[in-house]
């Protein structure tokens, strides 16, 4: 009776999955493995993939290079947020949240107004001699794009693991002698580990297939992965390519995140040495 109730109970989301995540994924799957001009079996599509490569290791690169400045900044940030007092926490995680409820696309147009050449900040420089400067359609421009947008999916995970951490560990390594940065180090850091994990791969997912940013921030010399995808459906007339190229990116993707749940999964409950 109880296993009868938990598969209807399942049976929503398991309709959900099948509609919204498997058959869209088998579409993908069949324009890549398809010939375009005959529909049938063929491998062309993924053969055509190399001169692409040099395209998807940018995209990788800049990824990694976003989620590690975004590690860099969240981290205190999610720190200082979960040793505050419980209605400063509930505020300053709400202030983290409010960029969030904005258009993803009026966010990064505003960097635009702040970037480009005639923008804010080169007119207040113009204002005391310096400039203008080549601020916007710079492989700086794309990753600070990145790391704005996506900055929020550093700190929360990191901030629901370090709330988590017991006090009473804290409290025994400066029984144990242990100063301010050997806690750190040796409990805190430790323990939040799982934390680290899955903020860096809620930042690089979006980071590595996002098309936008390097659109309206980028130039000619920091095309994405994803700006190849959406020009071979919209302006290429080649889908099937596309769909290979997104296949590719998504096993990538799939990949990326299996590693670091297999090195995340030790720490679950943290390793501390102290």
């Amino acid at each position: 009776m109880k296993k009868n109730n938990a598969v209807l109970l399942s049976a929503p989301y398991l309709v959900w999955m099948v509609v919204f995540t498997l058959i869209p994924l088998g579409v993908v799957a069949y324009y890549a493995l398809t010939d375009p001009s005959t529909g049938a079996f063929s491998l062309g599509n993924l053969a055509n993939l190399g001169m692409y490569l040099p395209v998807l290791w940018q995209s990788i690169v800049y990824s990694l290079v976003s989620a590690c400045i975004c590690l860099v900044l969240g981290y205190p940030v999610a720190y200082f947020i979960a040793h505050c007092g419980p209605f400063a926490q509930k505020f300053l995680y709400m202030l983290v949240m409010l960029p969030m409820c904005m258009s993803f696309l009026l966010r990064t147009l505003a960097w635009v107004g702040l970037l480009q050449d005639t923008g804010i900040i080169n007119t207040l420089l113009g204002k005391i001699g310096i400039g203008p400067l080549t601020l916007i359609r710079t492989p700086g421009a794309v990753i600070l794009g990145m790391v704005y947008n996506y900055l929020p999916y550093m700190i929360l995970p990191l901030y629901a693991t370090i709330v988590k951490i017991d006090p009473r560990l804290i409290e025994a390594a400066e029984d144990l002698g242990c100063n301010g940065v050997q806690v750190f180090s040796r409990v805190v850091l430790p323990l939040s580990v799982p934390g680290i994990l899955s903020g860096m791969t809620m930042v690089f997912v979006p980071s590595v297939s996002t098309f936008y940013i390097s659109q309206k921030l980028g130039g000619t010399d920091t095309v994405l992965i994803g700006d190849v995808i959406e020009r071979q459906f919209k302006q290429g007339n080649n889908p099937n390519l596309g769909a290979a190229l997104s296949l590719v990116l998504m096993l990538l993707v799939l990949v990326c995140t299996s590693i670091l749940n297999r090195f995340g999964g030790d720490q679950e409950e943290g390793g501390v040495v102290v």
